[in-house]
């Protein structure tokens, strides 16, 4: 799985223009675009797994709150045969239990990392959308500053 700092880094390199290079770098955008248009669709594909995986979680979690899992399936996942250590909670705080659960947490917390891996790749793939605009800026300063 790439990570959210993997691809700052690889973008720390990447986002650079060498403006003694602009043709080899107006050339080289398509393929930017394309590397990261395909780490975009993986971390966007990632996301709706760990979607699916919360709501899978949140069934199980459900079924163990409940007192409807059997012993075999909470000795599977490890988890205690009373989720309440003796406290009979109301229906009402069961939303509390749902939002402490350490299980459900960090699948919520999964799920915003991929989020912002997303965001991420979507800043950067616009800033490779309109780098021809930085390039054409820096050739048309050039122009102005050799009095062109």
């Amino acid at each position: 799985m790439i990570t959210l700092e993997n691809v700052l880094d690889m973008w720390k390199t990447d986002s650079v223009i060498d403006e003694n290079e602009l043709d080899k770098t107006t050339i080289d955008t398509s393929k930017l675009h394309a590397k990261y248009l395909e780490v975009f669709s993986v971390a966007k594909l990632q996301l709706k797994k760990n979607e699916n995986r919360l709501d899978e979680l949140k069934k199980e979690k459900w079924l163990y709150f409940t007192g409807k899992m059997t012993q075999a399936d909470m000795d599977a996942r490890g988890w205690a045969y009373d989720p309440f250590n003796g406290i009979k909670p109301l229906k009402s705080d069961m939303e509390l239990y749902y939002n402490a659960d350490k299980d459900i947490v960090q699948a919520k917390d999964r799920i915003q990392y991929s989020k912002t891996l997303i965001d991420a790749l979507e800043e950067i793939i616009n800033a490779i959308r309109w780098r021809h605009t930085h390039i054409k800026n820096i050739i048309d300063f050039r122009k102005f500053t050799s009095g062109v």
